[in-house]
């Protein structure tokens, strides 16, 4: 075959340092255009971007040149300088090491992109801990629960 065909949609999830509430209501509709913005520039699409006070989901399309770890380092890499650059009291802001990645087909893309965009209604009931856990677990994803939040 002489090309590459793919259709790598991955759902994103990473939170704040030390899932602090540092995505403050005056940034954080342009720090989500922002990281569309960047998986752009990653020659990816985001398909949408959403999140809380302390942690952000993306739903991306990625190119098949490109590796979820690289595509997740250059968007939190550009969107923590971008923070410290448009918004100088914002110098600690950061994101915590690591995250989650999730494989999405296209039929469920609707869903994720609903789950997404319903992220503050989501949250009154459920903590960002709790729903990462699930997201864990949904997937069959083990993990040391001593080392989780680190």
């Amino acid at each position: 075959m002489a090309h590459t065909f793919a259709n790598l949609l991955t759902h994103l999830i990473f939170s704040t340092k030390d899932r602090l509430p540092s995505i403050r209501p005056e940034f954080k509709s342009d720090l989500w255009a922002y990281l569309g913005g960047i998986a752009r520039g990653l020659d990816g699409q985001a398909v949408v971007v959403g999140g809380t006070a302390d942690h952000a989901h993306l739903l991306v399309w990625l190119p098949p040149t490109l590796a979820v770890a690289d595509c997740v380092r250059v968007l939190k890499a550009n969107a923590s300088r971008w923070v410290h650059d448009a918004y100088k009291s914002q110098s600690k802001f950061a994101w915590q090491i690591g995250y989650g990645a999730f494989s999405v087909s296209q039929s469920n893309a609707p869903a994720v992109v609903k789950y997404i965009q319903r992220q503050a209604e989501h949250h009154k009931r459920l903590t960002f801990q709790h729903e990462f856990l699930a997201f864990l677990k949904k997937n069959n994803i083990s993990y040391d629960p001593r080392y989780i939040w680190e």
